[in-house]
């Protein structure tokens, strides 16, 4: 009975065998159409590109145990101190946003007139420097806001950290000048046990040029700083030393900052800058000993939660891709190399010459990314083939490709993606692909250089829930795709 149960079996055991392996190839077959199209896309809900009105800590925020690590919030968000109601309407932050780029590619660009850029180094604190800020608009450093402590005993300053500038500086009394109205007490020197002044001829003086792109200026023995942005707003004051503390355990004696004795412009009630770029007046040349020129930073993912600052390698994820930094042409900017982009799984027809011709930069105080005319034409183009379900909507400010989703709750729409040097390939969020300039409406969250001479902009809202990695002694950029959960 067992041998002839036994031959009976195997036709049957064939057959399930069989049966089961079409299956699985079935199966494999429908998992494998799924990978190959689902990453491509993101299906969000609408309301999810909206910002809210409640401030909700990122859950990492306070568990984060990193050396140093500073909490960040958007200064225009319900997590900032600042009243969010004073927020400006997206228009204006666009057109600061644009301020700002154009600052920036006339410092790049020789060709370019920065003659109206520069203050007037002579006598900057005894009469008022022959620039006006313009009425109603904020200050185009940036949207991220840190909190550090400055002098002995030490005083909470809110600053605005830019990877885009190097002098870090404060508003100081007695404001001899002008100061604008900010949130924290302004800082008093004469309070400070641990306070002086930088002398003309110190080192730290000389290299104020290179660090704000302006000379020096000196009163009596004491070296003076003018540094002026896109939109016209400025400070001006002593070059300073002082105790900069970040943390219980991180202090920094005989830190060099700006002390502004005469500011203007609406820096959203702000006490002024934190620069992180790689000038030695820097706060990361500054900090190397400990940190060894080594920080990175989770920016908010919407306006109303929050990210963080760390300054040094502990605790950095491992998760990490790194693209080498590209040459800096001689500035304190980070260059980095874009090989391609692709929109919805398909490589964009772009000639690297078209990146090659200007370079681009990565920067925490841009709002949009910036592109090569041609680059962005064909971004644009490939992103509304894939968008045709959608009804078009008028153009927004600098942004030109938009939509209007009033009749969506849900939506879909092509990934984004950007290959890096060293073959490092990065997929942009749904946050950092579309911007939401209305209640119903939205925009392909880019914009287009006006010459090929103009250097590109990766901005801070391509950077969203990315951890983003500065490895400047190492001379790479590093992004981590988990690193903020």
């Amino acid at each position: 009975m067992g041998r002839g149960s036994s031959n009976s079996f195997i036709p049957l055991l064939k057959f399930l065998l069989s049966s089961s392996l079409l299956l699985i190839s079935a199966t494999w077959g429908v998992q494998a159409r799924k990978a190959n199209t689902q990453p491509h896309f993101h299906t969000l809900h609408f309301t999810s590109l909206l910002p809210a009105s409640v401030c909700t800590p990122s859950p990492a925020a306070g568990s984060i145990k990193r050396q140093s690590t500073l909490q960040v919030v958007h200064r225009h968000g319900p997590c900032s101190q600042d009243n969010p109601t004073a927020a400006p309407p997206l228009s204006q932050i666009l057109a600061d946003d644009q301020s700002r780029v154009e600052s920036i590619q006339a410092r790049l660009n020789p060709t370019s007139n920065t003659d109206q850029l520069k203050p007037n180094k002579n006598n900057f604190i005894d009469r008022k420097a022959n620039l006006p800020a313009q009425s109603g608009s904020s200050l185009s450093t940036g949207n991220y806001v840190v909190s550090v402590g400055l002098g002995t005993p030490k005083k909470s300053l809110s600053l605005v950290f830019d990877t885009g500038s190097d002098l870090t500086w404060t508003q100081c009394q007695p404001c001899v000048r002008s100061c604008y109205q900010q949130r924290d007490p302004i800082f008093n020197p004469s309070s400070s046990t641990s306070y002086s002044n930088v002398s003309c001829t110190s080192s730290q003086c000389a290299q104020l040029s290179s660090a704000t792109g302006n000379d020096p200026g000196c009163s009596s023995t004491t070296c003076v700083y003018g540094i002026q942005y896109g939109d016209q707003s400025f400070s001006v004051g002593f070059l300073s030393k002082d105790t900069l503390t970040l943390s219980a355990t991180d202090v920094f004696p005989n830190f060099v900052f700006g002390c502004g004795q005469n500011n203007q412009g609406l820096f959203g009630k702000t006490a002024g800058l934190l620069g992180l770029g790689r000038d030695p007046l820097s706060i990361v040349s500054q900090t190397a000993p400990k940190y060894g020129k080594y920080f990175s930073y989770c920016l908010p993912s919407t306006s109303s939660s929050t990210g963080h600052l760390t300054l040094g390698k502990g605790g950095a994820s491992t998760n990490v891709k790194f693209t080498p930094f590209a040459s800096s042409q001689g500035t304190s900017f980070y260059f980095i190399d874009i090989i391609k982009i692709s929109v919805g799984g398909q490589d964009l027809p772009i000639s690297q010459t078209v990146f090659g011709n200007a370079g681009t930069i990565i920067d925490s105080g841009t709002v949009i990314t910036r592109l090569p005319p041609d680059a962005y034409s064909a971004l644009s183009t490939a992103f509304q083939q894939q968008m045709k379900k959608y009804p078009s909507a008028p153009a927004y400010s600098i942004l030109d490709t938009c939509y209007d989703f009033g009749n969506y709750t849900t939506i879909t729409i092509p990934t984004v993606s950007f290959t890096f040097g060293g073959n490092v390939k990065v997929e942009l969020e749904a946050a950092g692909t579309l911007v939401a300039v209305s209640s119903t409406q939205a925009c392909l969250a880019f914009a287009g250089n006006a010459d090929d001479t103009d250097v590109g902009i990766f901005g801070n809202v391509q950077q969203k829930k990315f951890e983003v990695v500065y490895d400047v002694a190492g001379g790479k950029l590093g992004f981590g795709t988990r690193g903020c959960n």
